[in-house]
């Protein structure tokens, strides 16, 4: 597909005039992908099940290892393009499925509808549909809570997981088991109770609030998230421990201040694809991810080995996040002492690492791929 019917897709997406998974495959070809011997091209697919449907990009040869991208609040498949181009480029078999309730895929009704042990499920079927070969499985913000538990639950079709920018919870990546290690020094208890995580607890508290201030204008809600971090912001009050004191996200205005995408972040194809995909579901299902705390954390218990992973596992840790940083609490320390090889790499960047360090964050998983001699 050319470049002008594929804007003419997002068009009419915007509009209402296509269906989700329609736009998604009238816009099948966004990149094309090179190795020694071959241009690949990133293209669109709709998988349905009994359960629900997926849409994913998919990138490299159909024989080579599988990889599965997975991606985080609020984005969706196409934001590991320059890790998929990296990756299939050597030989990889790449996969970057949109979750429920993101881009293409089923939006359920259902607030518990998104609690992780139906995104891993979601995962599982796509996996077999694919031909149920053991993967490497990265995942981002929440996407790296699905991979957690996704391997902890299903070793024997896991090779290795990356896990970015959210580190692994054994118990769950839940509020109830963030709290213990806020660090209280910089956010004492009688001021910020919920520390940095005072943002999950306006989700909790003021949810149709928090859904309707994004939903004001998708476009400037869209382009205020994705912002580059910068070295200060590690050693200062995080905006997300202010939330609940602020009135919300946006405050008293309760809508997002008119704001310029980030050329640097997002291309801008990509960028209008994934603002139509939020002006068609809003940001009621993603923003229920956060409503489930209770029912993931009972799933985690169910994982195999009491949720220790032996399989190698890569953190890429967000030096200028100001709440997920392992280096500034000892939010890390689960993780640790779950998994039996374990790498940590640190990466100048804000927790929009995959967009931030786009062609650093692919060599570093390429390498470490290689050195575990997965690849």
């Amino acid at each position: 597909m050319n470049s002008k019917s594929h804007l003419i897709g997002i068009v009419l997406f915007a509009a209402g005039l296509l269906t989700v998974s329609s736009a998604f495959e009238s816009g099948a070809e966004t990149a094309k992908v090179t190795n020694s011997n071959k241009v690949w091209e990133m293209t669109s697919h709709v998988f349905k099940s009994k359960r629900t449907t997926t849409h994913y990009w998919e990138a490299g040869p159909a024989n080579g290892p599988l990889i599965f991208f997975i991606h985080g609040w609020p984005e969706i498949g196409l934001t590991w393009r320059a890790q998929m181009q990296e990756l299939a480029a050597e030989g990889w078999h790449c996969i970057a499925p949109d979750l429920r309730g993101f881009g293409g895929s089923s939006v359920p009704v259902k607030k518990e509808s998104y609690a992780l042990k139906e995104i891993v499920d979601d995962m599982i079927e796509l996996n077999s549909h694919l031909g149920g070969k053991p993967a490497v499985w990265v995942g981002h913000d929440w996407g790296s809570p699905v991979v957690g538990l996704l391997v902890a639950h299903y070793p024997k079709i896991s090779r290795a997981a990356v896990l970015v920018s959210v580190p692994y919870m054994p118990n769950a990546w839940a509020l109830p088991n963030l709290l213990p290690y806020i660090n209280r020094k910089r956010y004492p208890a009688d001021k910020y109770p919920d520390g940095q995580w005072d943002y999950w607890r306006f989700y909790l508290t003021h949810f149709d609030q928090s859904v309707s201030d994004m939903n004001a204008d998708i476009h400037s809600t869209l382009a205020s998230i994705f912002i580059k971090g910068v070295p200060s912001s590690s050693g200062k009050l995080s905006p997300s421990a202010v939330v609940t004191a602020n009135g919300g996200r946006f405050g008293a205005a309760h809508r997002a201040p008119a704001t310029k995408p980030d050329p640097d972040l997002w291309p801008k194809a990509d960028f209008d694809t994934l603002t139509a995909a939020f002006r068609k579901t809003g940001f009621l299902p993603a923003n229920s991810y956060y409503l489930n705390d209770k029912a993931n954390i009972a799933y985690a218990k169910t994982s195999l080995n009491n949720g220790k992973l032996n399989l190698p596992v890569l953190y890429i840790n967000d030096e200028y996040e100001p709440f997920s940083n392992i280096n500034v609490s000892k939010i890390g320390a689960p993780m640790r002492k779950a998994c039996s090889d374990l790498t940590v790499i640190d990466m100048p960047s804000g927790h929009w690492v995959t967009l931030e360090l786009k062609a650093q964050l692919s060599r570093k998983i390429s390498s470490w791929l290689k050195s575990k001699g997965l690849k």
